[in-house]
């Protein structure tokens, strides 16, 4: 017989977990639908039921009718922030999934969620369910018995936390699960507005009710406090009465367990797919429906960054497209959409393929290839688009020579700088095309980059702006060559009929993507950053991902053997502060020998399986007082250097060049930043002295060169003062002080010469915090200052540079009245909630309002000044190579011939890159490795 297993969903609860879990990456549809709280609560939703298969499940709302609560306390929850306009959009889409999911909904007038999941789950329990609450509130510790628990849902990484009885006894340091009520009545509750008694907080309350049992008690025995803590409960008996009543979770609410209408159901498949189409979650409704007549899902997708689907390159069975009834919310694909693809299999076709391209200004065209790595990739085929509907494909021979005699045939197309050539991630084919010796000459225009000008935040696949701005839903690769596996086709193997209507129809709704990103773009304002920035960037990235870096591999083998050392010390001084061996690798091992044998925090939290939490957070908090925690900080930091790093830094050198090739992205960060792939050579780690030393692996190509680093000097704050135009600011700048010297002299009122260490830490992180939207409270936290400090400091910092404060006020009323806002060159960063009626929601976008203009200004003299170098290296015919960009800072192969002449050319270029009313520091270093030079 199954388990009777009942999950009660605290559903607002949960929304709002969910939404704001995606407040720093909201998840937006093509028509400005934040579906954040939809999608987080599917997540939810389907995790239970997949994990943990509870044979009965309902959700639990409130509704809009007062409950006795409010009737007897006018102010209960009064002091609540508004529903975020986006989550109050949300809820309907949520009932619906719901809904679909054949989940019933819960509600009663004149109660709230807490109540009928208390008086379901005390039913419950006498009928011999074991009930699963599942919600992230603590009140709901009060109702926890051997047969009901609280079930936390996952979070930030850890697995969810299911509390019974012991686990709320362990958290409150109770005897009894109903003395949470008293805990709750004394040191109340500032979300739900619950009085408690002013001035007792968590701690006090937990003492008075381990002293006294209950309220009541403590109320009848106050002649046994003393000073103010007795004067606040005599004072306030009448509040903490009440506010325990508050808090009391009703469990005889009328509402009867209905065992067959709480039964888990099959859902329902016609409404979900309706719903995800609405919705644009199309990933989960492949997942879903993979064995229901929807599509398996693309195993490789046309993304940014290596051209990812064009290892392959897929195409359908080639029939002739078919007329299907479409359901509703479904896409047009090339079975169900008329279009003309032709197959270029010999002269006369390829002539008039050309003479057709010849005509045409704007050229869209796809490589196919053998390799998602362009330094690899062997041309397959190419196809061609110049009108919608139609495109043609090439295949090429596999023989290296023929295939460059075909590729020279069309080679004219891309030398005619008269003409537009569009594509996809257009620094792919540029790589492939120049393995045979091919430049592109003609304008280029990348529908990827366009799309991340107008949409920084969104995804940019081809796929996914295919379903959105042509209701198109490309075919996936597994139609192709199958799912990803040992039995996955190569391209190669493959007919070219078939590889035809994929390659082609790729060529195709990119060209009718341009068709729609175009004036979208020039309405943004984006063409100029397109056009000055990010497609003259493209060639200059494809020159340094082909160079690569250098990388001392004997230096690596000899520091891992260092490390190993380190570790194996450091694991030693934890077994002899620990006072026995164990596995340190082992959380749960871990956990146990430092909390049941050392017994270091009483109130240490456990995941779900029961085992101790051993993480990041937990240790750094522990370090503070007890040694072997830092210890084990310092075995994990060796132990993921030597994984992440020394050891796995040799395994990508590249066979043919014996060089570290990584990949930049344009089209990732939201602020205009470039990052790096595979490896991820920007995350090298530099705050640590371990971390440092692996800079040492970074070596010139021969003794010819040398290593140079370039780095603007603290180039955010000089922004800030420019666009401010803060004159304080800008003198300090201009005199050619240390900056962060300069703010502590006139934060704290002394002499520039006066300054010690610890008032220019401060400074420096009020600078910085400053671009970020730091608040007394986060202050406070980084410097550990009390919080009255944090603020008297911050209020001295604008005191001494009002313009500051002035731009970042404008800043955020120029972002609610325009809804974005600007770099200094004008690339955009929308902000959809910088409206919202939420103080939380608001001040996050509030936060990305007063800093992207700054950072993302960074990011484009940045890149600006990478164009002009590369520039000048070129017209120069230099032998030196620019070969990585980290942030702020470039890195060169320097020959020797060239040591005056680079750093002269590099430095001029970094600084004429945008011209500000702050001088710009160019801080220059050459060495035998990065380490040395930077």
């Amino acid at each position: 017989m199954q388990e009777k297993k009942l999950f009660l969903l605290d559903g607002m609860a949960l929304i709002y977990r969910a939404f704001f879990a995606f407040s720093q990456n909201p998840r937006i549809t093509s028509t400005g639908l934040n579906t954040s709280a939809v999608f987080g609560f599917l997540n939810t939703l389907t995790e239970v039921l997949q994990k943990e298969k509870p044979s009965h499940l309902a959700v639990v709302f409130d509704t809009e009718a007062p409950t006795e609560r409010h009737i007897e306390f006018e102010d209960y929850k009064a002091n609540r922030e508004a529903m975020p306009e986006d989550l109050a959009k949300s809820i309907p889409y949520i009932f619906r999934l719901i809904e679909g999911f054949n989940i019933p909904i819960i509600t009663k007038d004149g109660y709230e969620a807490d109540d009928l999941i208390g008086t379901l789950a005390k039913q419950a329990e006498k009928e011999g369910f074991t009930t699963f609450m599942m919600t992230p509130d603590k009140d709901f510790g009060q109702l926890v018995s051997d047969k009901i628990f609280i079930y936390k849902p996952a979070r930030m990484g850890n697995g969810a936390e299911v509390m019974g009885p012991n686990e709320v006894r362990k958290r409150w340091s109770i005897e009894r699960v109903d003395q949470v009520i008293d805990i709750l009545g004394l040191m109340g509750d500032a979300v739900d507005n619950i009085p408690g008694i002013p001035g007792v907080g968590e701690k006090t309350a937990i003492k008075l009710i381990d002293q006294f049992g209950t309220v009541e008690n403590l109320l009848e025995h106050t002649d046994d406090l003393k000073g103010k803590l007795k004067e606040k409960v005599e004072e306030n008996k009448e509040k903490a009465l009440l506010s325990k009543r508050l808090a009391t979770i009703i469990v005889d609410a009328p509402i009867e367990l209905d065992e067959a209408s709480l039964q888990v159901e099959e859902p329902d498949e016609e409404t979900l797919k309706a719903l995800f189409a609405e919705l644009e979650f199309r990933t989960v409704a492949r997942r879903m429906f993979a064995g229901s007549g929807e599509s398996e899902p693309s195993t490789v997708s046309k993304v940014a960054g290596p051209k990812q689907g064009d290892l392959f390159s897929q195409g359908s069975s080639g029939q002739d497209p078919i007329e299907t009834e479409e359901l509703p919310g479904a896409y047009k694909t090339i079975a169900n959409t008329p279009h003309e693809y032709l197959l270029v299999e010999d002269e006369k076709a390829l002539d008039s393929m050309l003479q057709s391209l010849g005509k045409a200004k704007e050229i869209c065209f796809d490589t196919e290839t053998t390799s998602i790595e362009a330094l690899d990739a062997e041309l397959v085929g190419m196809s061609f688009s110049i009108e919608a509907g139609k495109a043609w494909y090439l295949p090429f021979p596999k023989e290296r020579e023929e295939a460059e005699k075909l590729l020279e045939k069309v080679s004219g197309i891309f030398r005619d700088p008269s003409k537009t050539l569009i594509a996809q991630n257009i620094k792919y084919d540029m790589m492939v095309l120049q393995n045979y010796g091919l430049e592109l000459q003609g304008h280029l225009f990348d529908t990827m980059l366009a799309h991340y000008l107008i949409e920084a935040d969104s995804r940019h696949n081809m796929d996914v702006m295919a379903q959105n701005y042509l209701s198109y839903d490309p075919v996936p690769i597994s139609e192709l060559i199958g799912k990803k596996g040992s039995q996955q086709l190569s391209m190669r193997d493959v007919d070219p009929e078939k590889i035809k209507e994929y390659a082609a129809e790729d060529a195709d709704i990119t060209l009718q993507l341009y068709a729609r990103l175009l004036p979208e773009l020039k309405e943004k304002n984006g063409t100029k950053v397109l056009e000055e920035i990010e497609m003259p960037l493209v060639p200059v990235l494809a020159d340094m991902e082909r160079e690569g870096v250098r990388i001392d591999r004997d230096f690596l083998a000899a520091y891992s053997k260092e490390l190993e050392k380190d570790s194996i010390l450091t694991e030693k001084h934890i077994y002899e502060l620990a006072g026995v061996q164990f596995n340190i690798a082992s959380p749960k091992q871990l956990g146990e020998v430092l909390f049941d044998k050392l017994k270091l925090d009483a109130k240490a939290k456990k995941t779900k399986t029961g085992q101790y939490q051993t993480n990041e957070e937990v240790l750094n908090r522990l370090a503070a007082e007890h040694e072997i925690a830092k210890q084990i900080i310092q075995f994990r930091q060796i132990n993921k250097l030597k994984s992440t790093y020394v050891d796995s830094l040799p395994l990508l050198i590249h066979p043919k060049t014996g060089r570290v090739h990584t990949s930049f992205n344009q089209a990732v960060a939201a602020t205009g930043r470039l990052s790096s792939q595979n490896p991820n050579l920007q995350n090298i780690p530099i705050r640590t002295d371990m971390g440092r030393e692996i800079r040492k692996a970074f070596v010139p190509r021969s003794d010819e060169f040398t290593i140079m680093a370039a780095d603007y000097s603290q180039i955010e704050l000089r922004i800030i003062a420019a666009i401010s135009g803060d004159p304080g600011m800008i003198e300090d700048f201009r005199e050619g002080h240390d900056i962060h010297a300069a703010t502590a002299a006139k934060v704290f009122d002394v002499p520039l010469d006066k300054v010690d260490k610890e008032m220019r830490r401060k400074a420096k992180m009020v600078n910085f915090g400053i671009i970020y939207g730091i608040s007394a409270f986060g202050l406070s936290q980084r410097l550990e200052i009390p919080r009255k400090e944090a603020a008297e400091i911050i209020d001295a910092y604008f005191k001494q540079y009002p313009k500051i404060r002035e731009y970042m006020t404008r800043t955020i009323e120029k972002a609610k009245e325009n809804g974005y806002v600007e770099t200094i060159k004008g690339r955009r960063r929308y902000l959809r909630d910088i409206n919202s009626r939420n103080a939380t929601v608001r001040g996050f976008a509030e936060r990305n309002a007063i800093n992207a203009p700054i950072q993302g200004s960074a990011a484009d003299m940045i890149k600006l000044a990478m164009i002009r170098i590369h520039k000048e290296m070129k017209k120069q015919n230099l032998k030196s190579k620019m070969i990585l960009q980290v942030h702020d800072e470039l890195l060169f192969e320097m020959h020797h011939d060239e040591e005056k002449q680079l750093p002269e050319l590099v430095i001029r270029e970094m600084k004429e890159a945008i011209k500000l009313d702050v001088p710009l520091e160019v801080e220059v270093g050459t060495g035998n490795n990065w380490l040395e030079a930077h």
